[in-house]
């Protein structure tokens, strides 16, 4: 059956009451001369970063000693452009926001220190990379099921999502906006981990398995945490002022001391609440008031019906409490 060309006349005035609904006050549209940092320019960006941070392992292979100076300086020169250009548009548009003008122009030079910002970011690499072969060894010697490093970066999606973490973590301490959040939302989308660029995370810290993990802004986590799927370390309420306005920029994500497990599906909450070092948080527990170093955390063992088949395990029978 053909289409009715007919019902096509119609387009253009659905069109206009489109366009009517782009108003300026609708939140929902950015329309002007001032363009905002480019979705796929920054996941473009990522890529070339984790092909720096992990030669060999991503879109480049066969690298050696002959072309690897070659092959990293295209890159990093290329990255020095992206980042530049990127960085100098989110810096406009948080002048834009913060300000209340609507045009481009102004008498600061955004290029000038979106520079700046990208040199210093890539000269953070280096290091990042030191902090990063912590995060792939915590990997492979935290899961009994890995068999090499290689497995953790090309298979691990904690260790992805760290990667990005991480890179983002950096653009919030060289106080770049925007930019850092867009980096790992779009790690949340590829993994199902949903780590905010503003937490503090030490090294060795190792996510198993991974789905449904939450870390939020002002978490502090010490070094050699592990953390499996399901667990969130989030706010316990959010303060509002006199006009019911949310109250920013206070702690309010819990601190996870060094030598940490938090079992599957384990809800911390709070921004004074202090999980102390060396301590284990059971699958599913919710807490919501400090615990003391050394301390382990665990649901009352339920009692289990079993029709048939034989009887449940008892817990010298389950084993260590492991995934």
């Amino acid at each position: 059956m053909a289409s009715d060309v007919r019902l096509k006349e119609q387009l253009p005035r659905l069109t206009d009451r489109i366009v009517a609904s782009y108003t300026p006050d609708d939140g929902i549209n950015h329309l002007g001369h001032c363009p905002l940092p480019s979705y796929e320019g920054i996941v473009e960006i990522l890529l070339d970063i984790k092909d720096v941070l992990y030669p060999g392992y991503r879109r480049r292979i066969g690298l050696h000693a002959g072309n690897i100076v070659y092959h990293v300086g295209s890159i990093i020169d290329s990255l020095h452009d992206k980042l530049t250009t990127q960085i100098a548009r989110a810096l406009r548009h948080e002048d834009r926001v913060r300000n209340s003008h609507s045009d481009c122009e102004s008498e600061t030079d955004y290029e000038a220190k979106g520079q700046a910002m990208a040199i210093e970011l890539l000269e953070r690499i280096p290091d990042l990379r030191k902090t990063l072969a912590t995060d792939v060894q915590a990997a492979y010697d935290g899961d009994p099921a890995c068999q090499t490093t290689d497995e953790v970066v090309f298979c691990y999606p904690g260790v992805e999502a760290v990667t990005v973490y991480r890179i983002a973590h950096e653009l919030v301490q060289l106080s770049v906006p925007f930019i850092p959040r867009m980096m790992t939302e779009w790690a949340h989308k590829q993994t199902g981990i949903d780590i905010h660029p503003g937490a503090k995370i030490g090294k060795y810290f190792f996510i198993d398995h991974g789905t449904g993990v939450v870390i939020g802004e002002t978490c502090d986590i010490g070094d050699r945490v592990k953390l499996y799927q399901g667990v969130t370390l989030g706010a316990l309420s959010f303060k509002t002022d006199d006009d019911g306005s949310l109250i920013r920029g206070q702690k309010r994500h819990p601190t996870i001391q060094d030598n940490v497990v938090v079992y599957a599906n384990a809800t911390i909450l709070g921004g004074k609440t202090v999980i102390g070092h060396d301590s284990v948080i059971g699958s599913s527990v919710w807490v919501t008031q400090s615990v003391s170093p050394n301390t382990t955390v665990v649901l009352e063992k339920p009692d289990l019906k079993v029709r048939g088949g034989g009887k449940a395990s008892s817990p010298a029978e389950s084993g260590s409490y492991q995934i």
